[in-house]
């Protein structure tokens, strides 16, 4: 969309929220944004930069509703996940990924970090294009609306010593440097090499690693030269017997086996980060990393509470993620980072909402490798989510940051804008909800 202008009834920019903001959008970013201005077509509501979803496997969603029947722990969830990991060819996985990925464009969410471990099949083998899964998903995002950073993970063994077992052969390229060959093929999705984007501008490519676990030490100076400056990811620290079994084998944590493998830094975010040392910490502050935090997930999971407000204060930053999907809600992410801070320390007050918000907008998007997105500010890209004050959640809240963090939910999105585009309005729900339905159908059929 070009040429085009919306007065915002209120907007957070610069970390404050306004009154009549104008947007002026061209060529999908924005040219002009006035606060009090006037003219331009009325948009009713609070009004936020898009959101970024850090972390997603996408295939989860099939297991929404079901691995939440039984008790158990991680471990016993896992061989759920496994039972779904199984059953997805590239049709199957397109479906669901295009489904999960419109509802989370109904949520506000208009970049998603999908972090991509499901590359081959059933046996193991390569498909014909060797990529077909990972092309699925940047195809499904696309087809969504939403921008995709997809990271394509490495992953090499079942645990610390241990070969690849069952599923998790189709994880696996055999070590690091048949995973790089096999990343570089994503590469063509971009004249201009290096640079990890698609030339459509909705997709990047990034690089993971699966856990300390899944990727031995021995593969990490291969995996370097792979990453090439990409937005780097990694599993940390989720459960206590990682880091226990980790101590065994290389006498260190896993943040400091990263550290001291130069793999922590400005581009790297680690997914979880609970079970922490001090050193940790500091490790992972002083190398300016991000740290995402899924709570939905880790509480679903019983992971823990990770010390949020800890790294953020020795200088790492806080992104955000919905992980396995038993919830997809940015809004419950921001308010389940503060809650939980208030658990684990019997304490109220330990992040703003402005810090909340920022964390799942601009902060998010540039650990996915997009610096440009996030801001409503001008010459960013023009994404805007608008969320209703006059629900029976958000009525009398005060229409502003707070509103978001405490009180919004998914369901109060009314509207949805990415690069200038509207590719959600207020109504599409039941329509994604029957989507999703059937793909995930097909997947258990």
């Amino acid at each position: 969309m070009s040429g085009t202008s919306y007065l915002l009834e209120r907007a957070w920019l610069e970390g404050v929220v306004h009154d009549d903001v104008l947007v002026e959008i061209e060529h999908g970013r924005f040219a002009s944004v006035t606060p009090g201005g006037t003219g331009g077509t009325r948009v009713p509501g609070l009004t936020l930069p898009g959101l970024a979803n850090c972390h997603s496997h996408a295939f989860h969603r099939a297991l929404r509703g079901r691995t939440q029947r039984e008790r158990g722990t991680f471990w016993t969830w896992r061989e759920q996940m496994y039972a779904v990991a199984g059953r997805l060819d590239p049709d199957t996985y397109f479906a669901l990924a295009r489904a999960t990925y419109r509802e989370m464009a109904a949520a506000g969410i208009t970049t998603v970090g999908e972090f991509h471990y499901l590359h081959h099949r059933p046996d193991g083998t390569p498909y014909d294009d060797p990529n077909a899964m990972g092309h699925a998903l940047i195809a499904a995002a696309q087809e969504a609306g939403i921008r995709i950073t997809l990271l394509d993970t490495c992953y090499l063994s079942s645990g610390f010593g241990k070969p690849v077992e069952g599923v998790q052969v189709r994880y696996s390229d055999g070590d690091a440097g048949a995973w790089a060959a096999r990343v570089s093929g994503l590469d063509q999705l971009d004249q201009r090499v290096g640079t990890g984007l698609d030339p459509r501008g909705g997709a990047r490519i990034g690089a993971a690693i699966h856990s300390v676990r899944a990727v031995p030490a021995d593969q990490f100076a291969t995996f370097r030269e792979g990453v090439a400056g990409r937005p780097l990811h990694v599993h940390l620290s989720e459960q206590v017997a990682e880091n226990d079994a980790c101590l065994a084998t290389y006498g260190v944590t896993p943040a400091l086996l990263l550290h001291d493998a130069g793999l922590l830094g400005p581009t790297t975010s680690v997914v979880h980060a609970t079970h922490l040392t001090g050193a940790d910490i500091q490790a992972l502050g002083a190398t300016e990393s991000f740290a995402c935090f899924c709570p939905t997930t880790e509480r679903d999971l019983g992971d823990g509470i990770g010390p949020s407000r800890a790294l953020q204060d020795a200088g790492a930053r806080l992104t955000l993620g919905s992980d396995s999907h038993a919830v997809i809600d940015l809004f419950e992410e921001m308010r389940a980072v503060e809650l939980d801070e208030r658990l684990a320390t019997r304490r109220r007050g330990h992040w703003t909402a402005a810090e909340l918000v920022a964390a799942a907008t601009a902060t998010g998007h540039a650990g996915l490798g997009w610096d440009d997105v996030g801001e409503i500010k001008v010459g960013s890209r023009a994404d805007l989510v608008t969320i209703d004050t006059a629900t029976t959640r958000t009525a009398g809240t005060g229409a502003d940051e707070n509103t978001a963090v405490f009180a919004a939910a998914a369901a109060d999105v009314t509207r949805v804008m990415v690069d200038g585009r509207v590719v959600v309005r207020e109504g599409d729900r039941a329509e994604i909800g029957r989507e999703l339905a059937a793909a995930i159908e097909k997947v258990w059929a």
